[in-house]
């Protein structure tokens, strides 16, 4: 067998270290917030690949094969499968992954201290009323940060209900 085959460690040592890396980044990112990989900012992209390079060498341990490198693919994919099955499959597991949706405005007032605790600054509710084609929190019934990151706004007069675009923010 050529050498860039030969695992260093065995295969179920490099499985372990992959899935403590899995679960680990999984409860970190949860506790990050509510926010999808599309609306990362630059910063978020710089922490997620310094992450991404400071993990690997935790994954492989002094293995550089490429029998290694595939199988932490196939444990990856295995795990985020096993991930989303359950997310699916038990409403207790999706509740500890899956944030809850906060009301952050009701019956045209802004609760400020909702909007702190979820990290929403005053330009970002006024964005996202506008993309709503809402132009003031008086104008609503209800505004709710959902669990995606995006704000979903019930105007008063429900004739002015557009179709929402997504705007989403960070949940602290």
């Amino acid at each position: 067998m050529p050498d860039y085959l030969k695992l260093a460690v065995p295969a179920w040592e490099i499985a372990l270290r992959c899935a403590a890396i899995y679960l680990v980044l999984l409860l970190g990112l949860r506790l990050f917030g509510k926010r999808e990989v599309g609306q990362f900012t630059l910063f978020d992209l710089v922490f997620v690949l310094l992450v991404a390079n400071a993990v690997q060498p935790s994954m492989t341990g002094p293995d550089t094969s490429l029998t290694g490198g595939l199988l932490i693919i196939i444990v990856l994919i295995g795990l985020n499968f096993v991930v989303s099955w359950l997310r699916v499959n038990s409403p207790a597991f999706n509740r500890l992954v899956e944030p809850r949706s906060a009301v952050v405005a009701r019956d045209g007032k802004w609760d400020a201290a909702q909007l702190k605790r979820q990290g929403i600054t005053d330009e970002d509710c006024g964005a996202a009323l506008r993309e709503h084609g809402v132009s003031s929190v008086a104008e609503t019934t209800l505004v709710v940060l959902e669990a995606d990151g995006s704000l979903s706004v019930v105007p008063k007069d429900h004739r002015i209900m557009r179709r929402r675009r997504h705007v989403r923010f960070i949940r602290h």
